[in-house]
């Protein structure tokens, strides 16, 4: 939280350099940092509003979405992350996601920084998935073999939190719809483990050899719809929200992030409720797991669908925050507020 002070808080801008540095090698904080997150959450102590969504008509595959929060507790502040997905992108040769991450003085409601909000939403949802993972692995033994469908950006940040488990692995298994990306991502994500790759050809073979399934595409609707693949009941990490359809969503023990902000957008859960006229099939939220008033199964498949939190966001952010200003990072915009005097304010045209 910024500072008290007579004022208005200092605003400052913090660069993704500086993001990255804050964050680099503190995994097993930043899990713990969003199970906390979770936890106020669940307690009522946070306020999350939908997110919002700008959309295109005449650029149909792409969208700005807009996610207001504000977390209580020691943390203490108020934001809105503004974050892109623009497919399109890909074909520049640039990332699919950009972001900018506001932070706002829960005392005056003044924005105090504003930083590179990419590389924290993509650190909040591989921590997310990481809580969940040790948690519910807890519940049903720890996974060996770990297959990832998608090969992103995202893929390769879950990667690295959920090596922050010290989970044994055997095996890990790759699918991308691109050869070259999946390949690249066999070779220069997860070979330096020294733990054995296997390339897939389709989706089905790789969730058959798998016991913890990420799923981190781009996919717009559901396109894994057979619920045999997941008859050995693997955790299922379903990250892009709509790879699975509705049949395997039913057959399977349903775990999300917040309820109402997951049944909505057409997200898998969200299809699976338009065709029953019911949410029966959730079974539960992170919240619940955390505080074990939930144990997953082990004889279903468990899937994991995190809608993805503003309050996270927020958590992960105003923690880069502190670092940044603690290491001198945060690049201070002096006179950013003009006019204060509330006089002079209030006659402004």
């Amino acid at each position: 939280m910024a500072e008290q002070q007579a004022g208005p808080p200092d605003f400052s801008v913090v660069p993704g350099e500086a993001v990255h540095r804050a964050l680099a090698g503190r995994r097993a904080d930043v899990i713990d940092l969003v199970e906390d997150a979770y936890r106020l959450h669940g307690e009522g102590r946070t306020v999350n509003p939908p997110s919002y969504f700008l959309r295109f008509p005449d650029r149909p595959s792409s969208r700005i979405i807009a996610l207001p929060a504000s977390v209580g507790g020691e943390v203490g502040v108020d934001g809105i992350k503004w974050i892109s997905s623009f497919p399109t992108n890909l074909g520049l040769g640039i990332p699919r996601a950009s972001a900018v991450l506001l932070l706002n003085d829960p005392r005056t409601g003044y924005p105090y920084a504003c930083l590179e909000g990419s590389v924290i939403s993509a650190v909040r949802t591989a921590a997310s998935a990481a809580a969940a993972a040790r948690r519910i692995a807890a519940q049903r033994g720890t996974p060996r073999r770990i297959g990832f469908v998608g090969t992103g950006l995202i893929a390769r940040f879950i990667h690295d939190y959920l090596s922050e488990l010290g989970w044994d692995i055997e095996e890990f298994g790759v699918f991308d719809l691109s050869a070259d990306y999946a390949g690249s991502f066999a070779e220069q994500v997860l070979a330096p483990t020294g733990r054995p790759v296997r390339v897939h050809d389709d989706a089905e073979s790789l969730v058959r050899a798998s016991d913890l399934v990420v799923f981190a595409t781009t996919a717009a609707e559901p396109h894994v719809t057979d619920p045999s693949w997941f008859g050995h009941n693997p955790l299922v990490l379903h990250v892009s929200l709509r790879d699975l359809g509705t049949d395997v969503i039913l057959g399977s023990a349903n775990v999300v992030d917040d309820v109402d902000h997951v049944l909505k957008a057409d997200t898998s859960v969200h299809l699976a409720e338009q065709g029953t006229g019911h949410r029966d099939f959730i079974d539960a939220t992170l919240y619940d797991v955390l505080t074990d008033g939930y144990t997953a199964p082990a004889d279903r498949p468990v899937v994991f669908s995190p809608f993805g939190l503003g309050v996270l966001d927020l958590v992960v952010g105003a923690y880069v925050h502190r670092r940044a200003v603690a290491d001198g990072s945060a690049l201070r915009v002096g006179g950013f507020f003009h006019e204060l005097d509330r006089y002079q304010s209030a006659g402004a045209s």
